[in-house]
């Protein structure tokens, strides 16, 4: 079943739908975030005039007033934009896992040059972390992107204290990233503990240079460094197509075709593993986000998801090759991989539940406040 409001269906494990076949997923936005995405112009403009105050006021003195996370894609892009345009001194930071495409590479190095900016690139040691994906293969878990999202949350906070920054300004964002992510579609992303389980279980992984972030780890950047991760763009009025066309003219952007394709493997992850082994199609998580916010129909969406989610054919065929050559398989591997049940993540050692116990709704009033009062100024 689909819902008869966004494209959301049954994949989702978590989906539920009331007597008119529209989705929790689309009620749980206009509950939850429909205030932010439409909060009127005056609203949005005092909220970001306040945040761009405190930011500059935060960073007197300082070389850098805030982090801004760069992938090469237009949420990323398009901060770094809004906050060079607005005055603030930002330091770029990019993650090289060996997974780079060409033109996100080219989209990065236009922004830069053009805007003048700061840009720290942090290389992965390959050999690691292929031995870690290796390992999240072997686990049969369906959030190997854990890896890079971890990874990338440590980076940033790590910069962000070494230059005793206060702002980490993401690309999140309600527009294009408004449905939330079923249950069963990825995994809690400050698991330190279930990247190192993985990893010595499967190949003995030692990860000696791996930037990782655990549950603690967060504790200490939020609470004692008071280091904070914002949605940047929900504090403006984004627009993804007006932004695209703006990158393309002026910094000589080229899109891609799917969110988040900016990355070979992230495209070969979510065009080609999600839906063969996972039954799992992302496209049907971010066209719903544009539906839920009118930047696109329902029956373009459905329309859009009748094709496979890659530019063509040909080009799933070179993705396959390179990532069989990147990760060392043979064909025989990679289908022994699809065809074998998935696992859940619960399997493996895990940090979820200290998670939840510091930070789920239920405890907030307890452990959560506790927390905040024991590190206010």
């Amino acid at each position: 079943m689909i819902c008869n409001y966004c494209v959301m269906d049954e994949t989702a494990s978590n989906i539920l739908f009331d007597e008119n076949g529209v989705c929790n997923f689309c009620r749980d936005f206009n509950f939850n975030t429909e205030s932010v995405y439409f909060d009127d112009d005056s609203s949005k403009n005092a909220k970001f005039e306040q945040l761009i105050s405190k930011i500059k006021i935060t960073g007197r003195g300082k070389k850098y007033d805030c982090i801004i996370g760069v992938s090469g894609g237009v949420d990323s892009s398009w901060v770094l934009v809004e906050a060079i345009k607005q005055g603030l001194r930002p330091l770029a930071v990019h993650m090289d896992n060996g997974w780079n495409s060409e033109l996100a590479q080219n989209n990065i190095a236009n922004l830069i040059t053009t805007l003048g900016v700061d840009l720290y690139t942090y290389v992965i040691d390959w050999e690691e972390y292929r031995s870690l994906m290796q390992s999240f293969f072997e686990s049969d878990v369906v959030d190997v992107e854990l890896l890079y999202d971890n990874a990338m949350l440590k980076v940033n906070y790590m910069l962000a204290n070494k230059y005793n920054v206060k702002y980490i300004l993401s690309g999140m964002n309600q527009s294009t990233e408004g449905i939330r992510m079923p249950e069963n579609w990825n995994w809690f992303k400050y698991d330190k503990r279930q990247i190192k389980s993985i990893g010595r279980k499967f190949n003995n992984v030692k990860t000696n240079s791996f930037p990782s972030i655990g549950t603690f780890d967060y504790c200490y950047y939020r609470f004692i460094k008071k280091i904070e991760w914002l949605p940047f763009l929900d504090f403006i009025k984004f627009e993804k197509e007006e932004a695209l066309k703006i990158l393309e003219k002026e910094f000589g952007f080229k899109r891609y075709p799917y969110k988040h394709y900016e990355s070979v493997f992230t495209r070969f992850y979510q065009g080609y593993l999600l839906p063969n082994k996972f039954k799992i199609d992302k496209r049907k998580l971010h066209l719903s986000s544009l539906i839920v916010t009118n930047q696109m129909t329902r029956s373009d969406a459905i329309n859009t998801l009748s094709n496979i989610p890659y530019p063509s054919p040909v080009d799933l065929e070179t993705d396959i090759e390179y990532f069989l050559k990147k990760m060392n398989w043979t064909n025989m591997q990679l289908n022994e991989y699809l065809n074998r049940s998935p696992k859940a993540h619960t399997l493996y050692k895990s940090e979820f539940k200290l998670w939840k116990l510091i930070f789920d709704n239920s405890n907030r009033g307890v452990l959560y406040n506790k927390l905040k009062r024991a590190f206010k100024k």
